[in-house]
């Protein structure tokens, strides 16, 4: 077949190249109109998840309880990291929570792509719907997630005062970051598997200088100010501390880290698309 002929079927079909990347502007609108695809996948992960176990979805809500039960024994009753804090259970258990949905969603981003190898290859679609149906689909469980934390704040004395309407914009900010994250590490878990390896010791890391176990304040008052500082204001850290200051009395933060709050999600997700976006053509 001639190339003149070759031509003559795209026009006639209306065929598009699987690589051909359009505008940034038309490519986030191509994006918008696949939102139940997006959806869709969603859902679909969620399933395939937890079709193979007993419990199935359960594991949803079992699975970061047991690691708050471990980490409550070998942080808050071992090695002491609960004082200075007056409701040590909540705490813990609102940052297991907040990080466990960070971590979770950056690791499946680092492979969505080459988990769909064949869709992407056989068809054209902005591939930005895979990493952000993956954060979707850890938004729907983390959810859950802070449905059982606001009961054990309830549970463990925390009152329930106007700040708790602030919840769903804390929740907002920190998936408008994850999804940011989501996008950088897609593209790069599209060139190399290896990130998927490097990732559980950057995670590992992050989790242990974002206060999930302790208080940021309490742990560096001995330190220079300038490490409380950059502790303080890690994005995981941030985000943790939007959750707790929502739903625990005890737990106040400034309005600082609610700006920082706002600066990191809008930082991330703006680069984010943007580096997404001009791999695009990679990804086939």
């Amino acid at each position: 077949m001639t190339t003149s002929s070759n031509a003559e079927i795209i026009e006639q079909f209306g065929l598009v190249s699987v690589s051909k990347t359009p505008p940034l502007r038309e490519y986030l609108k191509d994006t918008w109109q696949r939102i139940d695809f997006i959806k869709e996948l969603a859902n679909a992960r969620s399933t395939q998840q937890y079709s193979d176990s007993l419990l199935g979805r359960l594991w949803q809500l079992v699975t970061p309880l047991l690691n708050a039960g471990i980490y409550f024994l070998i942080f808050g009753v071992l090695l002491g990291t609960r004082k200075g804090i007056e409701n040590y259970p909540a705490f813990l258990v609102a940052g297991v929570f907040a990080f466990n949905f960070m971590q979770t969603t950056i690791t499946a981003s680092a492979s969505c792509i080459p988990k769909n190898d064949k869709l992407v290859k056989a068809i054209h679609f902005p591939k930005l719907v895979l990493p952000l149906a993956t954060a979707l689909n850890a938004v729907q469980q983390y959810v859950i997630s802070l449905a059982v934390l606001m009961v054990i704040a309830l549970a463990t004395g925390e009152p329930l005062t106007l700040m708790w309407l602030a919840l769903p914009a804390a929740l907002l900010l920190q998936a408008v970051f994850i999804a940011g994250v989501c996008l950088v590490v897609a593209r790069w878990g599209a060139r190399s598997k290896d990130i998927t390896q490097l990732l559980p010791f950057f995670l590992r890391t992050w989790r242990y200088v974002s206060g999930v176990f302790f208080s940021i304040t309490v742990f560096t008052s001995k330190f220079s100010h300038w490490i409380g500082v950059a502790l303080k204001y890690n994005p995981g850290a941030v985000y943790i501390d939007l959750i707790r200051d929502c739903v625990m009395n005890t737990v106040t933060v400034s309005y600082y880290v609610w700006i920082a709050g706002v600066f990191w999600a809008v930082l991330l997700l703006s680069f984010g698309l943007v580096y997404f976006y001009r791999g695009e053509r990679t990804y086939v």
